[in-house]
């Protein structure tokens, strides 16, 4: 392969929301409006060659219903959709949450794969959270003492709609950037929550996490979403990106292309999204 060759191509959605629900003025969220953007997203990584498109999540603002209309926009999609989970999409009936990982299609809560030798990893932010695990389910009344404790720390992200990861699935993720290492793949991680620069939009227990991924060779990149701001920073030779929502304003987008090269990670963005060639 050319080192003029990228080595993985993605398409990168982050927080489209949709609902057939009126406009959230003071948030300027526009819900109905992501279908058109989401269908204007997808035109435009239909004329490049991706290996896969990624929803970094909140691809429903709320409303079970609002799935399947979101959903159908990327049927048109010719490149294979990686959806993760996000605290918007578990806004549903509590019956009904058991049954988000299936409508996204996901072959488990976390996983990974490997393209032209880059692993994804892909995480489930939502695991530990007062909002996505069945009624019933013990890591309910563990996000409650998780929020408490960090409530009466008086930690900035300590707020009902974060979540955070178990010490399990941080093994999980270790193991597989120990994998990615061993095997000589670079890694890029993807989860909803942003970890890195530390904001009120953080994941529960971010810096455990970032610390994991942040201490891998093989750790290129973390993309997130659920921080509609947007956000960049560094932690070691780890990018930390921080992608905009869709939702937001009336009419301007926010979407981007990654393509990762032997010596950077270049992303194009969109409307709102920033982009940026950043050195690996």
């Amino acid at each position: 392969m050319l080192k003029t060759t990228p080595l993985l191509r993605l398409g990168i959605i982050a927080d489209p929301q949709y609902a057939a629900l009126p406009p959230d003025a003071r948030m300027d969220r526009h819900y109905a409006n992501s279908l058109t953007k989401l269908r204007a997203a997808i035109h435009a990584f239909n004329l490049e060659d991706l290996d896969r498109v990624v929803v970094l999540g909140d691809l429903i603002d709320r409303g079970f219903e609002h799935f399947a209309p979101a959903l159908e926009t990327f049927a048109a999609s010719r490149h294979p959709v990686i959806f993760l989970p996000g605290n918007h999409d578990f806004a549903v009936k509590p019956e009904q949450r058991s049954m988000v990982q299936a409508a996204l299609d996901m072959p488990a809560p976390y996983y990974d794969l490997v393209i032209n030798g880059v692993r994804l990893i892909i995480t489930d932010c939502c695991e530990i959270s007062t909002f996505a695990p069945p009624p019933s389910d013990p890591r309910l009344a563990e996000a409650e003492a998780c929020l408490a404790a960090l409530k009466e720390k008086g930690a900035i992200n300590a707020q009902s709609w974060n979540a955070g990861m178990s010490d399990s699935q941080i093994a999980w993720l270790k193991s597989r950037l120990a994998l990615a290492e061993q095997r000589g793949e670079k890694a890029i991680v993807l989860g909803h929550y942003p970890l890195h620069p530390f904001t009120d939009h953080a994941l529960w227990n971010a810096q455990a996490v970032a610390d994991a991924i942040s201490s891998s060779p093989a750790a290129i990149a973390y993309l997130s979403g659920h921080d509609h701001r947007g956000n960049y920073g560094t932690r070691g030779h780890t990018h930390f990106i921080n992608f905009k929502g869709m939702v937001d304003t009336e009419r301007d987008n926010a979407f981007a292309t990654l393509k990762l090269m032997f010596d950077a990670l270049i992303i194009e963005g969109f409307g709102r999204q920033e982009s940026y060639t950043l050195a690996i």
